[in-house]
Order: C-alpha cells, then structure tokens, then sequence
C-alpha cells in the first residue's frame, strides 16, 4: 500500500525556503519562551510533526515559506537533499515534544531552557544556513547508522540537482 502523496516529503528541498520556515521557528519559540505557556509548546511541536509528516504540505510556516517568503524575499533557489532536513524537523518535532511534556509537567524552566536549544539551532539555520540536524544527519551516514540509500545524494555529489541559474 503506498502512501498518500500528502504525506511524503519532498526530495530536493529549496535551503531558501528551509531558512525561511527557520526563521519563523525563530520567532515562535521566543515568543513561547517569553510566555511560558504550554499552548505555545503545543503549537511549536505541532508545526514540526507537520512538516515531518508532510514537508511544507500542511504546514501553515512550510506554506507562507515556499509560496511567499522564498520566491519574494530570498528571489532565488537553492535545492538541496530532503532526508536531511526531514531528520533535522524530526530532532525539532523531539525537542519540541519535550518542551510541551516539561511545561505541562509544570517544569517551566526546563521547558524554557529546552526550546532555548531549539532557538540556537535554527538560528543557526536562519542565519547562517548551517543545519545542525543536517550535519548529524552527515555524520551518522558517514559511520554507517544511516544508510547510503537514505539519501545517496548526500554522499554523491555527483547525484545532486545542480543550482539553477539565476536571473
């Protein structure tokens, strides 16, 4: 049985479009830090088990990022492998998960301090286009946890979409 097109992720992925929904993580966990209520944790996590599910597909953040902020802001594409973005959503969905269990656990600190893990990272991608979970993706490939046909042109650099031109 195969799965509904809607919950596949997409292979490449646009970086411009992945920093994008980054940097609106960025926004929502300082404002859910700010406010320390479990509504917001619950939001932050629902987000990423959106996008880990379906990609941008039924993510409200995927979505105003690949149809508006990418293709205006950015104004171009750079495609890149999807598994790794997808186990960087999936550490995400994890961290995001522990926040809301900490918070409604009444462990608001702890919550507070965990979603600070998540703020570093994706800034990180924000900002600098560096991936963390991207780069654990990497390095758990390279010793053989993840395998070669997970993602083939993540260690084939000749199996990689090449950058379209620009205009």
């Amino acid at each position: 049985m195969s799965t509904p097109s809607v919950f596949t992720f997409p292979n490449p992925v646009n970086d411009y479009a992945a920093r994008s929904t980054a940097g609106l993580v960025v926004a929502l966990a300082i404002v859910t830090v700010a406010v320390n209520h479990w509504a917001l944790y619950a939001v932050l996590a629902i987000g990423f088990a959106l996008r880990v599910l379906s990609g941008p597909k039924l993510s409200p953040f995927g979505q105003l990022s690949v149809r508006v902020i990418a293709p205006k802001i950015w104004r171009k594409t750079k495609l890149v492998p999807g598994p790794p973005k997808r186990f960087a959503q999936t550490i995400g969905l994890v961290v995001s998960t522990t926040a809301l269990i900490l918070s409604l656990l009444g462990f608001g600190l702890a919550a507070q301090l965990v979603v600070g893990v998540l703020i570093v990272a994706a800034t990180l991608e924000f900002v600098f286009g560096f991936c963390l979970g991207c780069t654990i993706f990497g390095f758990l490939q390279r010793r053989g946890v993840i395998p070669d046909t997970v993602c083939e042109a993540c260690n084939n650099i000749s199996l990689r979409t090449p950058e379209p031109a620009q205009s």
